[in-house]
């Protein structure tokens, strides 16, 4: 049987202590021992379904762990205050003085600096290479390197991983690979290509209402409990821990992302169509004209379709704040970072959620300054939406400039 994240979680069935159809949230820092004997074979690990204190975990962010890993189809996962609290306790737990790493050269701006500015104090230095060619990226490997960092889909210019090619790399050298899943959700899992560790920003798709900061990390249970191990675990020791109340906030949203991730593709599969007859640059998996759209159907699980991102280049900063400013007051989205809320967000990423990336890389890699980033809503009304956006770009000449 093909494997369906969506049915993995919905097969999953918890209850609350008084048989309500939510699990209980536990609302607890710390947890009571009936012997002294218990507490501490739960500090030494030799206690199962027995809780100490709520940095090493809890029953709420074990719920909604077990529900992601099934999602991702892992044997367990971890989550965190947020993805950056995913996505660092990784690395420095695979990670030693000395080590190397392999990243995508186009990543979220946070990763990026923390690879670049944070990890060299430890003395772990990062490669940045085109994660779409497999030649380069086997080229960058050293007898130090530990582990091929990317991103499905990359942030911002959505660049897809061959996961299972790098997968293959990863095995030759005895590499692990992790791969942020944040931009596809549903669509590609990681994991069954290949990948060791799946991360998520939780803060987004997931959660899918931007009121929670939240990310995990899916992997097998011997890496988790290294994670949460109390001598030297990496998530532990860091303490970027979800609370209870968000995880299971989180857990109640996570049951509709099926039905959210299908709509966020559709209505983005129908503006890019429409973009790109227009005669604007255009860049969306699901379009043809993608170099990697073949790439990205070969991973996908077929009904989620090619997710919500998507972006347009109009040429300059000046003309995206122009229209982005415009789309706004006329109530088409809002100009905010980050992604996966209901309604649209758009932001110019070579100066927000990229701007860490020094400007003569951002011109390497191919990120513009009139390069605005779309996370597509949930409008019921797609092309009413697309009517309304053109109305703006041809009231700003964008159509006609683009078209020239």
């Amino acid at each position: 049987m093909a494997f369906n994240p969506a049915n993995n979680i919905q097969d999953l069935q918890y209850f609350g202590e008084f048989g309500g159809v939510n699990p209980s949230i536990s609302d607890s820092s710390t947890y009571t021992f009936l012997s002294a004997k218990t507490m501490f074979d739960t500090f030494e690990g030799n206690a199962d379904g027995c809780y100490l204190y709520s940095r090493h975990t809890t029953p709420s962010n074990l719920y909604l762990g077990e529900a992601l890993a099934a999602m991702e189809g892992t044997e367990t996962a971890n989550v965190s205050a947020s993805g950056m609290g995913a996505i660092t306790p990784v690395l420095l737990q695979l990670c030693k003085s000395g080590d190397h790493i392999v990243s995508s050269r186009t990543i979220y701006g946070g990763t990026y600096a923390f690879l670049k500015n944070f990890t060299p104090r430890f003395n772990i230095q990062t490669s940045f290479v085109d994660i779409t060619k497999l030649d380069v990226v086997e080229a960058a490997i050293t007898a130090n390197t530990k582990v091929l960092y990317c991103e499905a889909v990359s942030n911002p210019l959505l660049e897809v991983a061959d996961i299972t090619g790098l997968a293959r790399l990863a095995k030759k050298y005895n590499l692990k690979l992790v791969v942020d899943n944040t931009f596809s959700p549903l669509s590609i899992s990681p994991a069954k290509l290949g990948a060791d560790i799946v991360i998520h920003s939780l803060t987004k798709f997931i959660n899918g209402s931007s009121d929670t900061v939240g990310g995990v990390v899916c992997g097998t249970q011997v890496f988790i409990d290294e994670l949460r191990n109390v001598n030297n675990g990496a998530s532990m020791l860091l303490g970027a821990t979800m609370d209870s109340l968000r995880a299971a906030s989180v857990l109640k949203n996570l049951r509709t992302l099926h039905i959210r991730m299908k709509q966020h593709s559709h209505n983005a599969t129908y503006l890019a169509n429409k973009f790109q007859e227009d005669g604007l640059k255009t860049v969306y998996p699901g379009l043809e004209s993608h170099p990697s759209h073949e790439l990205f159907k070969s991973m996908m699980n077929d009904e989620y379709g090619f997710g919500g991102m998507l972006t347009i280049d109009v040429g300059n900063i000046d003309k995206a704040n122009e229209l982005m400013e415009l789309m706004q007051k006329r109530n088409l989205g809002y100009l905010a970072v980050s992604l996966g809320f209901y309604k649209t967000l758009f932001s110019a990423p070579g100066t927000s959620t990229s701007s860490e990336i020094p400007e003569d890389e951002q011109a390497e890699m191919g990120l513009t300054d009139g390069l605005i980033r779309f996370s597509i809503g949930l409008d019921n009304d797609i092309k009413r939406t697309y009517t309304i956006m053109r109305e703006c770009m041809e009231e700003l000449n964008i159509l006609e400039l683009e078209m020239v």
